[in-house]
């Protein structure tokens, strides 16, 4: 029976950063997948994915990011390639709601640079953009996006060469063994001492006997012809991203033929199969889409030229669920990224693999405890 310091279960976004971190830290490590990432099939897929440091969801995240920061550098340097676009992100929102206010709330704690735009300025600055009345504008110029697949794929290939063993079109079933974990990966039976599990919307099981119940929710992304290049890349326009009544939109420059893509932050059917999401064209998400660009970004035609369907794994708070397993510690986790995860996959992992070799981290993750549900 083949034997492993560390078996990854799901090698996604966290997965694949998490397999090269253990790899790289001289650890013989094992990861499986499902699938054959990067792939269509989850959470990470369809092009790009923000990345911003003035986090409105909530102020301990920015310590994080300036470490992501650090690591995704780090990686466009070991594979030559570019990974992060920072054109910047433009948001939008009431006074009194939760991004406009949240941003500067983590601007003004962590020292970050954030551009209060009034009316005119917004005008000025972004004449592709609409602004509704009485609404407030702020913009990041540090922030912008990161190719997913192509983020993944670095980490895939960085594993390789450190020496770690891939394996897809793999499922993974685990138990407690001793100290360690048995794994039955389709009919093999494999034994590791430490086991991170990393599988996004597959990962409810695992949480479900300690009582905590994440929510799976379907997530179109669309892709829309540009009438006039004003929305383009190599003419400034940046990631925005947009609170309004009817909803939260956010959206991409347009980077290639595939034209500007938008999607919906909130909402999103429930999945109770993520192996059989429906991929198929949703007309009452379209039309909502469709409203917002015909408002705000007026430029952008009715033409749709793609959607693709992700998943979002929502945990009860919608923040994230790093730790060991309350019961079996040899067992570290991440789930519950709960649609902003991708831009953490970097530090994650360093976490991850903090916790598995360690059984500590020196990052600052405690306020993403397990324990919070355990109470």
């Amino acid at each position: 029976m083949q034997h492993f310091d560390a078996i990854v279960i799901g090698t996604g976004a966290v997965g694949s950063a998490a397999v090269f971190e253990l790899a790289r830290r001289g650890a013989k490590v094992l990861g499986v997948d499902r699938y054959d990432p990067p792939h269509d099939r989850g959470s990470s897929h369809g092009a790009t994915r923000m990345i911003r440091q003035a986090y409105f969801e909530h102020v301990d995240y920015v310590p994080l990011l300036r470490r992501a920061y650090e690591l995704w550098n780090d990686l466009e340097e070991r594979v030559g390639r570019t990974l992060f676009e920072q054109v910047g992100l433009v948001e939008v929102g009431p006074s009194d709601g939760v991004v406009v206010p949240g941003v500067l709330a983590a601007a003004h704690m962590h020292s970050l640079r954030v551009e209060t735009l009034g009316s005119e300025e917004f005008v000025n600055r972004f004449p592709m953009l609409r602004l509704p009345d009485r609404f407030q504008a702020v913009f990041e110029p540090t922030a912008g996006y990161l190719h997913v697949e192509a983020c993944i794929a670095a980490y895939l290939e960085l594993a390789r060469r450190a020496g770690a063993e891939l394996r897809t079109h793999t499922e993974a079933k685990w138990k407690p063994d001793g100290g360690g974990v048995v794994a039955d990966l389709n009919g093999e039976m494999i034994t590791a001492d430490r086991c991170i599990v990393t599988q996004g919307a597959w990962a409810g099981e695992l949480l479900r006997d300690l009582g905590i119940q994440l929510t799976v929710r379907r997530k179109p992304l669309y892709w829309y012809h540009c009438a006039t290049d004003v929305y383009a890349q190599s003419r400034g326009m940046p990631c925005f991203f947009f609170e309004l009544p009817e909803g939260q939109f956010y959206g991409f420059p347009a980077v290639n033929e595939m034209g500007l893509k938008v999607a919906r932050h909130d909402g999103g059917r429930i999945v109770s199969d993520p192996a059989k999401v429906d991929c198929s064209l949703d007309l009452v998400d379209q039309t909502a889409i469709e409203r917002f660009l015909t408002s705000h970004l007026p430029g952008v035609s009715q033409h749709c030229l793609d959607m693709q369907v992700c998943m979002y794994t929502m945990s009860p708070d919608e923040h994230f669920i790093v730790d060991r397993h309350p019961e079996f510690p040899q067992v570290v986790l991440a789930t519950g990224l709960s649609g902003h995860g991708f831009k953490f996959a970097c530090v994650l992992a360093e976490t991850l693999a903090d916790l598995a070799l360690d059984a500590h981290t020196s990052l600052p993750v405690e306020f993403l405890s397990i324990r919070r549900f355990l109470a």
